[in-house]
């Protein structure tokens, strides 16, 4: 099943501390899983920035606005134990609690205002499912795929020449090139299937072939093929073939099926791969997402 949304997991995780005992967000993360019947693919979902799981995360905000609203208490560090507001809430348990349900308890309405606009509070906020990092992995994720979109509507603007400098530039950022940091860009009108040649190792022990093609219509099978009688022809046995376009299905399992060591960028992979590596981009705003250090806090 999907991942419950972290309202959807406030009411299961309140049931959850109903004894009084002490308890681990290990403890609640475990648990809830089983009842929810997660996979172990679900269990192991991880969000974007890869630093924590999904479902970790969503049980973790769902226990923060429960301690928001008086309804469990933190005892110590990733431990807790339910209140005795919380107890009052179980005796006659609504059927979901969420953030509109809280706004009924002072606590939680104070650190509502203290978080957002109080003179807005829209539907879309109080009905929210994605905990706060997610939406803002969301927001930039999003960002990204326009500047990704953008990047390559630029790219097909330029001149063939440009774009086989641009491709040679994107592989000197991810480390190719040598001690030197260098490569070449094979000579107009005369490259014999290779636009651009690069070391692929600190010593120049060995070398990649590139091949680069601006284009708006799929690259088939016969282009990559002849890029691979080109490298034969240099006793070459790596290449990497970039586009603008997409590659065709016959491309792909073609290069899949030979010998030689062929790389296949699409325009939508080239443009992720200049995002990643400052190649036709600068930095606009940098936003740091901080947390508590529980080793200052901790007293002798």
């Amino acid at each position: 099943m999907a991942i419950p949304d972290f309202q959807a997991i406030m009411l299961p995780l309140l049931r959850f501390a109903a004894s009084g005992a002490e308890y681990s967000m290990q403890d609640a993360r475990t648990t809830l899983a089983d009842q929810m019947g997660l996979t172990a693919d679900d269990r192991q979902e991880l969000l974007p920035s890869g630093q924590q799981t999904r479902f970790s995360n969503r049980v973790a905000w769902a226990k923060i606005h429960l301690e928001r609203a008086g309804l469990l208490e933190k005892t110590r560090r990733g431990h807790f134990i339910i209140s005795e507001r919380g107890r009052q809430v179980l005796n006659s348990p609504p059927e979901r609690i969420d953030i509109r349900y809280l706004q009924q308890f002072p606590g939680f309405k104070e650190f509502r205002q203290r978080t957002t606009d109080s003179t807005v509070e829209s539907t879309e906020d109080v009905s929210q499912t994605e905990t706060p990092e997610e939406a803002l992995e969301q927001a930039y994720r999003q960002i990204r795929e326009d500047l990704a979109a953008e990047l390559l509507e630029q790219v097909t603007s330029v001149s063939p020449r440009f774009f086989e400098r641009l491709v040679l530039d994107v592989m000197l950022k991810m480390g190719y090139g040598g001690l030197s940091g260098d490569g070449t860009v094979s000579p107009p009108g005369a490259d014999g299937g290779i636009d651009g040649v690069i070391q692929a190792d600190r010593l120049g022990l060995d070398f990649i072939y590139l091949q680069a093609k601006r284009w708006s219509n799929p690259v088939g099978r016969p282009e990559i093929q002849k890029f691979v009688g080109a490298l034969h022809g240099r006793r070459a046995r790596k290449g990497v073939f970039i586009t603008t376009s997409t590659f065709t299905q016959d491309a792909i399992s073609y290069t899949a099926g030979i010998d030689s060591k062929v790389v296949l960028i699409d325009g939508l992979r080239l443009a992720q791969l200049m995002i990643d590596f400052n190649v036709g981009v600068s930095l606009a705003h940098l936003y740091e997402i901080k947390r508590i250090d529980s080793d200052y806090f901790a007293e002798e």
